[in-house]
């Protein structure tokens, strides 16, 4: 009987423990039939290639020369001389200004300047009369002194008339608006019919120079000095000493057909920011770039080889203020690279250090993702692809 109630003891737990083993193998079948599958994550492959790095400088464009056109009388305009956007020469008149006024004022003036001769003219006279009748003493001293001093006063009348008319010629000619400059001159900012003066300060148009053109930027003491240094080793290509050749890149990144001087003299430190300002120079033949405009200063630098670009998209910020770009290694595993960044241009940016030729990295889905993290690599676009495919064959890069 004891035999019996042992024999169907083991047999329960024998049936107990096969059924506990059936239970964990479904239930870690159940798991690994639910384990999602590794994320697929878009990838190119870094690779090394010669390229040529450039320095931009960021800038505005200034005219050579310009002048401001004012008036130097008052009066209404008569007539605008000229026509919005022409050429114009220095002495070519662009405005009139009714001259009925300063001419009468002229007129009046000539007529005092006869007056004075005339009086002049009989003071002397006299003086010179009296003369010999004081020495024959038909008339006091006094009388010939009184001759000769008013005699004095009428020749000094003349002088100042004659003053009187020059000044009254100098405003009549005033009514005349000349350009002081060669150049472009741009809209008038009267009309005919106003009334303009000197005593207001308002200018009646602007005339520039624009056959060349500057472009002015501002750069920090360090920036500048070791610019020098790159042009003292021959880093930057000279044009002369403390001159440098510089590429032109307009507001929306095309090159400018021109190149440029960048001069290294006469440069100011303004004491409140610490900076200095540069001065480029630009041939501007068909007046494509005008004052105002904001552009770009590129200084080639000298090339590098084995250079590794990746899009700018494969860049992550860290906490830290940091950059980091993402991996897929070996085992395609997610790890985080901290990398050191170069210049970028193009969308594309040079990686110092923390990404080798031949690394896979992660150019997309990044939200989804974390280090060490199991993930399917697939090449952008469905093939192979590179890090420099779709770039320039010599990427410029902003310093």
């Amino acid at each position: 009987m004891k035999k019996k109630q042992y024999a169907t003891r083991g047999l329960l737990v024998a049936l107990g423990f096969t059924a506990l083993l059936s239970l964990s193998a479904c239930k870690q079948k159940a798991e690994e039939q639910q384990a999602p599958p590794p994320m697929a994550v878009s990838i190119i492959k870094a690779e090394t290639e010669s390229a040529k790095l450039y320095s931009t400088l960021a800038g505005r464009v200034n005219a050579l020369k310009d002048a401001q056109i004012l008036a130097r009388v008052t009066g209404n305009i008569e007539s605008i001389e000229f026509e919005q956007g022409s050429r114009v020469e220095a002495g070519q008149p662009l405005f009139k200004i009714d001259p009925k006024p300063y001419q009468a004022a002229y007129n009046q003036a000539a007529a005092s300047l006869k007056q004075a001769q005339a009086t002049a003219q009989s003071a002397n006279s006299l003086a010179r009369r009296y003369r010999g009748l004081v020495d024959s003493a038909a008339i006091s001293r006094q009388e010939y002194d009184n001759a000769v001093a008013q005699a004095g006063l009428a020749n000094a009348s003349i002088e100042q008339a004659k003053a009187a008319l020059e000044n009254a010629r100098i405003q009549l000619g005033y009514t005349d608006v000349l350009s002081p400059i060669d150049g472009i001159v741009g809209r008038a900012l009267v009309t005919e019919g106003a009334l303009v003066s000197e005593l207001s300060g308002e200018p009646l148009a602007l005339v520039q120079q624009l056959d060349t053109v500057y472009v002015d930027f501002n750069q920090t003491v360090a920036e500048l000095n070791q610019l020098r240094r790159d042009l003292d080793a021959g880093n930057i290509k000279s044009l002369g000493e403390s001159v440098a050749e510089v590429e032109l890149l307009l507001e929306d990144g095309t090159l400018y057909p021109e190149t440029g001087q960048l001069l290294f003299t006469g440069v100011t430190v303004n004491p409140s920011t610490g900076q200095v300002q540069l001065r480029a120079t630009f041939p501007n033949p068909n007046h494509h770039l005008l004052p105002g405009m904001y552009v770009q200063v590129r200084l080639a630098r000298a090339a590098v080889d084995n250079a590794i670009f990746v899009p700018n998209q494969a860049i992550q910020r860290t906490p830290e203020g940091g950059s980091k770009i993402m991996l897929v290694d070996e085992e395609n595993i997610v790890r985080d690279s901290p990398v050191t960044l170069g210049q970028e241009f193009g969308g594309r940016t040079h990686v110092l250090r923390g990404v080798e030729a031949g690394d896979q990295v992660i150019i997309e889905g990044f939200t989804k993702i974390r280090a060490g993290q199991p993930v399917r690599p697939q090449p952008k676009g469905g093939d192979q692809e590179t890090a420099t495919q779709g770039a320039a064959p010599q990427p410029a890069a902003e310093q």
